[in-house]
């Protein structure tokens, strides 16, 4: 993925959701022929002259310095995760000695540690690009008790999910807060995006959704970012009825982007005793297998039709 369009279409949507009267600049009722701040008044703000604002916005330079970086997020308002995207999106671009595709993550001896001590509490590993790498037998029940339960071990074939929540009508269902969840997974990808703006499989996975979701490609134009550690979600399993459940994002030691997601219920509370007649259910184990790649291959339902 090109760093150019992706700064220019960060700033433009960003200005756009400006109004003068949010920074501070007079209104006199005149009619705009855009929306938000226009290009002369951004640059006003941010103290940078309009020509050079303009060949940022139009991608036509990524020379910005850290100083103008900040300069226009606090004219444009930017949170701590959106500056960090917008210094992303300038970086430097990663130089490589090869093009081959990047080689499949997996989860290392000590992540599979960590989700064995989690006991009954459900909780998935995700990579960079939020395929599933692995989970407990919990979290499989409870995110994606229909797919088959060695998928993860198995590279080609691993769910993802932002695939899951957009093209999978039983993860669909099962966040009653689908847009909230939907918008959390595409500001995911964005931050990936601005820190991997060269991994091909990412570039096909936001091109595969982009063809298949009209949702998606609509959330992904708004350019929100998003780098939650907690979100708490309504979700109703199939089995085990309504939750509502926290998702705990933990970052994996020493693995850049993975993370473990953890859900849990407050303490003596309906979801909590869902959650624990979830885990006493006869649903299938989830073991490592120790070589994954010499697994045999096991069709995935996130392939059917829809």
């Amino acid at each position: 993925m090109n760093r150019k369009p992706q700064l220019g279409e960060f700033l433009r949507t960003r200005r756009a959701q400006l109004q003068p009267a949010d920074v501070g600049l007079p209104d006199f009722g005149e009619r705009r022929r855009v929306p938000g701040l226009r290009r002369d008044e951004l640059a006003r703000l941010a103290g940078v002259g309009l020509s050079y604002y303009t060949r940022l916005e139009q991608g036509s330079s990524l020379n910005a310095s850290p100083e103008v970086l900040e300069a226009l997020a606090c004219a444009l308002g930017l949170d701590e995760v959106e500056r960090a995207h917008l210094h992303d999106l300038v970086g430097a671009p990663r130089r490589t000695t090869s093009r081959r595709r990047p080689a499949p993550e997996r989860a290392s001896d000590t992540t599979w540690q960590l989700l064995d001590a989690l006991g009954d509490t459900p909780a998935i590993v995700l990579g960079l690009r939020s395929d599933v790498l692995a989970w407990n037998r919990t979290g499989h029940a409870l995110f994606a008790g229909h797919l088959d339960p060695l998928i993860p071990d198995q590279p080609d074939r691993r769910p993802n999910m932002a695939r899951l929540v957009f093209l999978d009508a039983h993860t669909r269902d099962l966040f009653v807060d689908w847009p909230k969840k939907a918008r959390n997974v595409v500001g995911k990808l964005r931050l990936a995006a601005g820190r991997h703006p060269d991994d091909p499989r990412l570039a096909s996975l936001v091109g595969e959704l982009t063809m298949k979701s009209a949702e998606f490609t609509t959330m992904w134009a708004e350019h929100g970012v998003r780098k939650w550690a907690l979100a708490a979600y309504r979700m109703h399993h199939p089995v085990v009825g309504r939750m509502e459940l926290n998702l705990q994002s933990l970052g994996v030691p020493q693995e850049e982007g993975q993370r473990i997601v953890v859900a849990t219920a407050g303490a003596d509370t309906a979801s909590a005793a869902a959650l624990s007649l979830l885990a006493r259910l006869d649903t299938p184990s989830a073991p490592r297998t120790a070589h994954a790649d010499t697994a045999e291959p096991t069709p995935s339902v996130t392939d059917s039709p829809r």
